[in-house]
């Protein structure tokens, strides 16, 4: 894979859409986000969902195997990051036995100084 300090989907995103599930489900408890740091770490939280990731980088895309909760109910799975030609995010989720859902996502800009 490539170092990680050349992935560019590394940072904060604001997950936006799905195609499962509405904005308000995404946003039930918290704005949905997908968090991803140079160290092989990375957060996927939107609904009732909280995955930790552990990711593995190319440039323009992460492969990331995860462990979590849905629903207070433990999950683990796999899934990737794409940036895409717009420059949104497609991340996919496959859940073990479960869900297979796509998000979208927009990079978020800091307005910190």
């Amino acid at each position: 894979m490539s170092d990680p300090a050349l992935c560019q989907v590394v940072g904060r995103w604001r997950i936006t859409g799905s195609d499962m599930w509405d904005r308000d489900f995404l946003d039930l408890a918290n704005p949905a986000r997908f968090t991803l740091d140079d160290a092989g770490r990375g957060e996927i939280d939107f609904g009732a969902v909280q995955l930790d990731l552990d990711v593995e980088y190319g440039r323009q895309i992460v492969f990331f195997r995860f462990a979590g909760f849905d629903e207070g109910d433990e999950v683990r799975g796999d899934g990737s990051a794409e940036i895409a030609d717009d420059g949104t995010l497609e991340i996919e989720l496959h859940f073990v036995d479960g869900d297979e859902p796509t998000l979208t996502a927009q990079r978020e800009t800091s307005s910190a100084a």
